[in-house]
């Protein structure tokens, strides 16, 4: 009951009617926008360590636009991307629950919103960023090591037997072929088209491709910039940009997925080595965009 009562503002009217003063007394819910907090690498970065996935945040986003009386959702983004895959389920299932539960979508980029980070920003209607947040990285990237002369040289022979004739593509420990990475770059051109396609489709006009910079060639820019290149609608911080849209008497309502105590438990039971590794692997993402 006081939960209620602290969501609710009374309005006080005077009425003037047959030259006697009636008073009437109403009250006016405050208006609520739930806050989803999307944070980290998108996809799987270690065995036990837990990244930004569709299955870890499908009930909080459900949860967050199935407030009834919302005008709308706020989702604040700090994100330098990942699985492509997880990427474009988190970005399908938000426009499934904007559209079914007619809902605006306000998204607002912490530190960084690049790559798949920023394919999940262009679920919204519109786009918040600071200044100096970075934006964009719109492309594909693939990584790996090479270790054929590191095991010849320690006397350690690799054998490998497939049924399949490209079954063992991209082996780190062989050779690189010709036809594996052309193969490669075909499957990364399919996934980069269809990156672009969400930006053009969710971004549409707003774009602006008369700037003389190419857009999708995996560059990244600072919020300032994003702004004049159009994949940013302003610039803003989450609670100033709210307050001007719903009063400054509006009630951020929080969703996000915390983190259970066995979770924690296992974490820090991991292996040191395979720790340290996935450890390493998320900061270089990072790092590529300087944090």
């Amino acid at each position: 009951m006081t939960h209620h009562f602290l969501q609710l503002k009374v309005s006080f009217i005077l009425l003037i009617k047959s030259n006697k003063h009636k008073y009437v007394f109403y009250f006016q819910k405050k208006k609520i926008i739930p806050h989803i907090k999307l944070s980290g690498v998108i996809g799987n970065v270690g065995k036990f360590r837990q990244g930004l996935d569709f299955s870890g945040q499908e009930e909080i986003i459900k949860k967050a636009f199935s407030i009834k009386k919302s005008p709308a959702v706020a989702i604040t983004i700090n994100s330098p991307g990942g699985s492509p895959v997880q990427s474009h389920l988190i970005y399908n299932f938000i426009r499934e629950q904007a559209k079914e539960n007619k809902k605006k979508v306000i998204v607002f980029a912490e530190d960084v919103a690049a790559s798949g980070g920023y394919l999940i920003a262009c679920a919204g209607d519109e786009i918040y960023a600071n200044q100096s947040s970075i934006i964009g990285s719109i492309g594909v990237i693939f990584s790996s090591f090479g270790f054929k002369d590191l095991i010849k040289k320690i006397g350690v022979e690799r054998r490998v037997y497939t049924a399949g004739k490209n079954k063992s593509t991209l082996d780190p420990f062989m050779e690189e072929k010709p036809d594996d990475i052309e193969r490669l770059k075909k499957i990364q051109l399919e996934i980069h088209q269809d990156f672009i396609k969400v930006v053009e489709e969710s971004r549409k006009n707003k774009l602006n491709k008369n700037s003389g910079i190419e857009l999708f060639s995996g560059e990244f820019w600072s919020g300032k910039k994003a702004k004049e290149l159009g994949l940013v609608d302003d610039i803003g911080n989450f609670s100033q940009v709210l307050r001007e849209k719903f009063g400054k008497d509006v009630v951020i309502k929080r969703f996000e997925k915390p983190k259970s105590w066995i979770s924690k438990k296992i974490s820090s039971s991991e292996e040191s080595v395979e720790k340290i590794a996935s450890i390493l692997e998320e900061r270089s993402i990072w790092q590529k965009y300087g944090f």
